[in-house]
């Protein structure tokens, strides 16, 4: 086939699949194949450069750094939508202004009010022109650049039918799931933290430089228009969204049409009780007239549509006092200052604590000791201060010092160049780093020691049996002062050395993964594992050698290197490689490059009954497949058993396909 026609059937099998993906939920073809279709198009595009469009699939991020945003006037206002709890009281309104009797049976079209950024997207001939925020209404920023890389904005209109000119408006909004992986991450890296996913959204759209934005995850509902230019259009809402979809547009698939205020008050009911399920924040229901005649015939007043009203749930912030600051020493030295408050009920749960991220977030929010604080709770996310209430602080306040020693062991407090994060430096020497890095190599995904939790692992170190993850292998003579413990007694104790006999079994990623060396997960243990094939190999490799195995970076081979050469860590690390009977020398077994699971991103999730999560976790790597402990796009399969979580709805979000437990036992092969 000619290169140009080969380029355009590219770009119109990428749109589609784009579509299937993100549209419909739907996905016709894998992460790989898709890749592979994208890579082609790419080296065609390089050998012709002639023929690449603004529109094509491989041009989502292609501007340099802007030096500030132009200002957008809108064609049509972007107008506020006017909130009233009462939802008789907008029916009323509506009724009186169309001339009807109170009790007609108007149609609305309801949907989420989603806690996001609204912005305008203008198409011409189906072509995407320019995006701008709303502003104050009239007047926003152009922010074309950044919305081109959120994958499910399409470039170029699917389909046929469009308008000459058309004007859509969204709401760009950030999900739970990328909201609390993106932390996760950051926090990972010493960097800034999102406040909420609304921040997150606004401040990744006004990022000057298009790749950030690229690199924070984005997402898009379209769900109304301002100026159109077209012969015909649709005269409903509801089939104006349809038209929508057929264009490639995204919608949000929780919107209904309901009839009059019963319909109104089930749907506001019915989303308020699944509020907690959804996959991104929302704070209400948006109702509108259905019927875009009658819209015409209501008009506006003031600054908002008489035909549109915004319903809010009611609020999961509520005000208390700072009553202290705590700060808290994790596994890799962070401290973290978590504000001690007077209990408070917030969304149905009293809240006692609350994050405040870092020093620097702390800082920026002025948070002291005395003052009186909003707090917020969305969902599963701990409750953290939102902002202080100035007008109610003591004039003899004063700013929360940043320490300068660890407040557990009295170690130097440090802070590296680039990183947001204060460290203590005290590593295995202090105490609280090691109570924490004893939880996480017994933790079920590292030496899995079952028995020993995180009131235990407390409870040895209080009773000064332990010092580090090395002291545990020399409980075994143990057994009578562990059964003396309060809450043990022998069985239990006979039991939890009994474990940690069993964990002497663990394979060489999984000892890896239960050192904690910053940034060295379980796919990048598993890989030095594969790559060195000894415990040796790996402490005495260079940075450069590290990086030569698989998913092995630069930060990852530095943090490994700058491990293994602390006089501390090999003193703990000696001891334990020096205990009998262990595998954890041991190479990771090799596995197959034929299957086809070979390079597959499998998640596991909920309770499996026919293999335990290890085992399934074994037997799926030994068929070359990656398994992984988050959803993401790469994820190829999520394994499903009982009660599965918020990765379940994390999949069905990002069109993963999930099966069940006999799906899972058909892909390793009964």
């Amino acid at each position: 086939m000619e290169p140009f026609n080969r380029i355009k059937e590219l770009r119109d099998s990428l749109n589609h699949h784009n579509y299937c993906y993100h549209v419909l939920d739907a996905p016709e073809i894998s992460d790989m194949a898709y890749d592979a279709l994208f890579r082609e198009l790419e080296t065609l595009e390089a050998s012709h450069p002639e023929w690449i469009t603004s529109d094509s699939p491989t041009q989502r991020v292609g501007a340099a750094p802007l030096a500030g945003f132009a200002k957008i006037t809108h064609r049509l206002p972007m107008l506020s939508i006017v909130t009233d709890t009462d939802v008789a009281e907008f029916h009323r309104r509506v009724a009186e202004g169309l001339g009807l009797e109170v009790d007609a049976e108007i149609q609305y079209a309801a949907e989420p009010k989603i806690d996001g950024v609204a912005v305008s997207l203008l198409y011409q001939e189906g072509r995407l022109i320019r995006v701008a925020t709303r502003g104050d209404g009239r007047e926003g920023e152009d922010v074309t650049a950044q919305a081109r890389t959120i994958a499910s904005l399409p470039l170029r209109l699917l389909g046929e039918g469009h308008p000459q000119s058309l004007e859509v408006r969204g709401e760009v909004f950030m999900s739970l799931a990328a909201f609390a992986d993106y932390n996760v991450r950051a926090l990972e890296r010493g960097e800034k933290l999102l406040v909420n996913p609304r921040n997150g959204a606004a401040g990744s759209l006004r990022q000057l430089d298009p790749r950030m934005t690229r690199q924070r995850p984005l997402k898009l509902y379209c769900h109304g228009v301002g100026e159109v230019v077209a012969d015909t259009w649709p005269r409903q809402h509801n089939e104006m969204m349809a038209c929508f979809k057929a264009w490639g547009l995204p919608i949000c698939q929780e919107a209904e049409v309901v009839t009059g205020v019963a319909g109104c008050l089930s749907y506001y009911r019915q989303l308020e009780a699944r509020r907690d399920g959804l996959a991104y924040e929302i704070d209400g229901v948006v109702f509108k007239v259905n019927e875009l005649g009658l819209r015409e015939r209501l008009g506006f007043v003031a600054r908002a549509p008489r035909w549109a009203s915004a319903c809010k749930f009611p609020s999961r912030e509520a005000e208390t006092v700072v009553e202290g600051i705590d700060v808290q020493v994790g596994r890799t030295g962070a401290l973290t200052p978590v504000a001690r408050l007077v209990p408070v009920v917030v969304g149905g749960v009293t809240v006692t604590n609350a994050t405040l991220h870092n020093f620097e977030e702390m800082a920026r929010k002025d948070v002291r000791v005395g003052d009186t604080v909003r707090v917020r709770r969305a969902g599963d996310v701990i409750p953290e201060v939102v902002e202080v209430v100035l007008e109610q602080r003591n004039s003899e306040s004063r700013p929360f010092d940043v320490p300068t020693r660890c407040p557990v062991c009295g170690g130097e407090v440090r802070r590296v160049e680039g990183e947001i994060v204060v460290r203590c430096g005290g590593e295995f020497s202090c105490p609280a780093q090691q109570r924490e890095a004893v939880k996480h190599f017994a933790s079920r995904r590292a030496m899995n020691i079952e028995g020993l939790g995180e009131k235990l692992v407390e409870l040895l170190f209080a009773e000064g049996l332990i010092a580090n993850v090395a002291d545990l292998y020399g409980l075994r003579g143990s057994l009578e002062k562990l059964a003396s413990l309060e809450r043990m007694g022998e069985k239990s104790a006979e039991n939890l050395l009994a474990a940690i006999e069993a964990s002497r079994e663990r394979d060489l990623a999984r000892f890896l993964f239960a050192l904690g060396v910053r940034e060295v997960g379980e796919a990048t243990a598993a890989s030095l594992a594969r790559h060195f094939g000894s415990i040796g190999a790996i402490m005495e490799a260079s940075e450069v050698e590290l990086q030569g195995a698989g998913d092995v970076g630069p930060v990852a081979a530095r943090r490994v290197r700058a491990f293994f050469s602390e006089p501390r860590n090999q003193s703990v690390v000696g001891r334990l490689l020096r205990e009998e009977n262990t595998h954890w020398h041991r190479a990771a077994t090799v596995v197959r490059t034929d299957h086809p699971l070979a390079g597959v991103t499998v998640v596991l999730t909920g309770t499996l009954t026919t293999l335990s999560r290890q085992e399934a976790k074994a037997r799926l790597e030994g068929l070359g497949a990656k398994v992984s402990g988050s959803v993401s796009k790469r994820t190829r399969y999520l394994i499903a058993g009982e009660a599965p979580g918020s990765k379940l709805v994390q999949a069905r979000e990002l069109g993963v396909e999930v099966l069940d437990e006999a799906g899972l036992m058909a892909l390793v092969g009964g």
